[in-house]
């Protein structure tokens, strides 16, 4: 019932910038929480982000791998949620996908019940 798709990565240089865009849509998709995970070949999935999808102080998470570096956003009034990664390092480099979940914030991959695709973001040395 809810489509994501994300979009905006590419092959970027170590300390470059870049923004993801997760276009969302569907059933109550703006009650939705919203995360961004990214995986490596041969890594396992692993958190980057998350926000709440409406209001909330204090309703995003980061991973520490990206702290400071990375900042998730939402706008509602176009059902997108973005990824805006600065200081990118190889280690970076990764499928970056956007997942929904009705349930909150949450590092935990299970959590999400919805996903999408995932857009590639490569970061050269």
């Amino acid at each position: 019932q809810v489509q994501l798709v994300a979009s905006g990565g590419g092959l970027v240089q170590a300390g470059d910038s870049l923004r993801l865009s997760c276009a969302a849509s569907g059933r109550a998709v703006n009650s939705y929480t919203m995360g961004w995970f990214r995986q490596a070949p041969g890594k396992e999935r692993e958190f980057v982000a998350a926000i709440q999808w409406t209001g909330g102080t204090g309703g995003t998470a980061y991973a520490n791998s990206v702290k400071g570096r990375f900042a998730i956003s939402r706008d509602n009034a176009k059902n997108t949620v973005y990824l805006r990664m600065n200081s990118l390092k190889p280690e970076d480099t990764a499928l970056y996908s956007c997942a929904g979940t009705t349930r909150g914030l949450s590092s935990s991959a299970y959590v999400y019940q919805y996903w999408g695709q995932g857009t590639q973001v490569t970061v050269s040395s």
